[in-house]
């Protein structure tokens, strides 16, 4: 029994399968959650593998260069660029989120208290690592990865594969959005800073009227105590801190793709 297989329409059936991929697998790669070095490569590009097999039968008809030609590659690098700005744009929430547990565990006295973080590689306090679970189980509990994946099935009808990359407006944008890092920590880290600020103030008035008393004694427990009180006080603020960023994180997304 003879098989005659036809290589050029498999190839050109595999192209309609690879270029989507592309896009796909650079946003699992950095997308929140799913892209934490944590997760395994593999587990990582099983789940773009599954993604792209769904998405492909009913993404909109492109016409793509060989991949292995000059304007192949360019292709290559903008649907790559593309998919790493779409999940770098959620990601700097979290780095917010750790930016502001950083600032009120150094408040606090906590600096010294580090833990290592397995998304990044590199020790940040507890509190930072706190904060950044807290942030990522908000996350999925608003089905803020749901919503991630469908972004980047509508970003093949905003920008389709081979229609060009990323413009100097969506370059732009992700460069103000990039600025949001210190606002949303602020927002998280000014209660507890501001609480903290009293009790130094308080605690260097006394240091004038009682010069004997040993702050370091008693301003640290008192300090990390407070600190502790106000963090539990404003967790229900957090919360709502942390959706208000994740749907400014979306709403801002389509404008990456030039939607």
């Amino acid at each position: 029994m003879n098989l005659d297989i036809d290589i050029t329409a498999l190839l050109n059936h595999l192209m309609t399968y690879l270029w989507p991929f592309v896009r796909i697998g650079a946003f699992v790669m950095v997308m929140p959650v799913i892209g934490n070095s944590f997760v395994p490569p593999t587990a990582r590009l099983l789940v773009g593998v599954a993604l792209t097999v769904v998405m492909a039968p009913v993404l909109p008809t492109y016409t793509a260069p060989e991949i292995f030609s000059l304007a192949g590659l360019i292709i290559l690098f903008q649907e790559v660029a593309i998919g790493v700005a779409m999940g770098f744009g959620v990601q700097l929430v979290f780095d917010a989120f750790a930016l502001g547990g950083q600032v009120i565990a150094m408040s606090m006295g906590l600096g010294f208290a580090v833990f290592l973080d397995r998304t990044r590689g590199v020790n940040i306090p507890v509190l930072g690592q706190l904060f950044l679970m807290l942030g990522m189980l908000t996350f999925l509990s608003m089905n803020g990865h749901l919503d991630l994946i469908k972004l980047v099935a509508e970003s093949f009808y905003m920008l389709p594969i081979a229609t060009g990359g990323l413009s100097g407006s969506a370059i732009e944008t992700m460069l103000a959005w990039s600025s949001q890092v210190f606002v949303v920590a602020l927002k998280i880290a000014l209660p507890a800073i501001t609480a903290l600020v009293v009790v130094n103030l308080s605690f260097g008035v006394m240091s004038r009227a009682a010069p004997t008393l040993n702050l370091f004694a008693v301003g640290f427990p008192v300090a990390m105590l407070l600190g502790f009180v106000v963090i539990f006080l404003n967790m229900a603020g957090l919360q709502e801190n942390v959706a208000l960023s994740f749907a400014a994180a979306l709403e801002k997304l389509p404008a990456l793709i030039g939607r």
